[in-house]
């Protein structure tokens, strides 16, 4: 099972990609876990392949998750309406 979020603790060959000690969310990919990475949203917004090394998975409370995505998920919403 793919946790919903994940640190990042090391960065190594994607400097510009990841910040190590900032949470990033993950996605499901069942071809990434079965080839230890992981699929994380990076600095780009745009989901990408990484080692599932570079990530410890955490938990956060729905408090905590809203505040520190609130303005990624109101981003999301006004291009996905722009663009159907």
């Amino acid at each position: 099972m793919c946790p919903k979020y994940v640190v990042c603790i090391k960065n190594g060959d994607y400097l510009a990609s990841l910040e190590v000690r900032k949470i990033y969310r993950a996605l499901p990919d069942d071809f990434a876990s079965k080839h230890a990475m992981i699929r994380v949203i990076d600095e780009s917004e745009e989901d990408y392949l990484f080692p599932s090394s570079y990530f410890i998975p955490i938990e956060l409370s729905e408090e905590m998750e809203k505040a520190l995505f609130a303005n990624q998920e109101m981003h999301q919403d006004v291009l996905v309406t722009e663009h159907p």
